[in-house]
């Protein structure tokens, strides 16, 4: 029964891995002994679990099955094998793979996996940022972070806050090129673009009443949403940033909202996770975690306003 056991956690360490050598690195023992344990359950179950080659290893579709069941009972094992009375934060184990946009990863991810590491050092944390709409099913994501809703019965979202998108220069830019008093007026101004990576085309602003507005010829393009709101803190152009990222300089004075009568409606922040119950402990204190982090991001309130 012990050999068994360890054949399954073998198997979940190398599912929940990129390659079985960053498997066998994680789990203290050679690739060779991945190899060997995962070819002896391939040989038990007549299937394949992976698909190998010399770039690769793919989990196959009855690898995928046989890991939910896999991951449950030995959560269920290893909960049954717990002495009564001890720490129960230490028992909670494994990797959790999670995923979120950049401009998210040190504002809300790093904080809330920082709690994480603390109270559960035997869960290692697998962090894949991306702005780009990702296959969360293929690529193994535990939990993911999301700007507006997930349509996906594969998975559960939660709402942890709203995102606001404020129009915002500096003060010494205003001053000198004056307050834009509509939307046209952006045209005659220079502006910043964010380019999105999975389109490679220019986001376009976005505005009430389901308005957009896609910038000509901005005078600053990026495709990284920090390093739009540095260009737009050092008076090069207005620019439209998330509101986590903006409230903390119009708070301060460094920016200055604009249009705001223009400003469109929230967009939610969610947290999401694969769709499957029970939900694995280590999958559940970083989903409430990122939760935690996301809501306590800093938003737009009665902010200054140039007139």
């Amino acid at each position: 029964m012990t050999n068994e056991l360890e054949l399954l956690r073998i198997f979940r360490g190398a599912a929940e891995s990129r390659s079985f050598r960053e498997a066998a690195v994680r789990l203290g023992t050679s690739p060779q002994g991945i190899t060997r344990a995962v070819q002896t359950l391939e040989k038990h179950y007549g299937e394949l679990l992976f698909h190998r080659s010399t770039r690769q290893v793919r989990i196959t579709p009855f690898g995928e099955r046989l890991l939910l069941q896999a991951r449950v009972a030995l959560e269920q094992f290893e909960d049954l094998w717990r002495i009564p009375g001890t720490d129960q934060r230490a028992t909670v184990s494994g990797t959790v793979r999670i995923t979120a946009p950049y401009s998210l990863g040190t504002r809300a991810v790093l904080p809330a996996l920082e709690h994480v590491a603390a109270l559960h050092p035997e869960i290692a944390l697998d962090v894949r940022l991306s702005d780009r709409i990702s296959n969360a099913v293929d690529e193994g994501i535990d939990v993911g972070v999301r700007v507006g809703f997930m349509r996906d019965s594969r998975f559960v979202a939660r709402k942890a806050a709203d995102m606001r998108l404020p129009i915002v220069a500096t003060p010494h830019l205003i001053r000198r090129l004056g307050v834009p008093v509509d939307v046209s007026a952006l045209e005659q101004l220079p502006v910043t673009a964010t380019l999105d990576s999975n389109t490679g085309r220019p986001w376009p602003w976005y505005f009430r009443a389901g308005r957009q507005w896609t910038p000509a010829s901005p005078a600053f393009i990026t495709d990284d949403a920090d390093m739009e709101m540095r260009a737009v803190l050092a008076g090069i152009a207005f620019g439209q940033l998330a509101d986590y990222m903006a409230a903390p300089h119009i708070a301060s004075g460094k920016l200055v909202r604009v249009l705001q009568n223009e400003t469109p409606p929230a967009w939610g922040l969610y947290v999401y996770r694969p769709q499957r119950t029970p939900v694995p402990a280590r999958v559940r204190v970083v989903f409430d975690a990122l939760h935690a982090a996301i809501r306590s991001l800093p938003h737009c309130g009665s902010d200054a306003v140039a007139s």
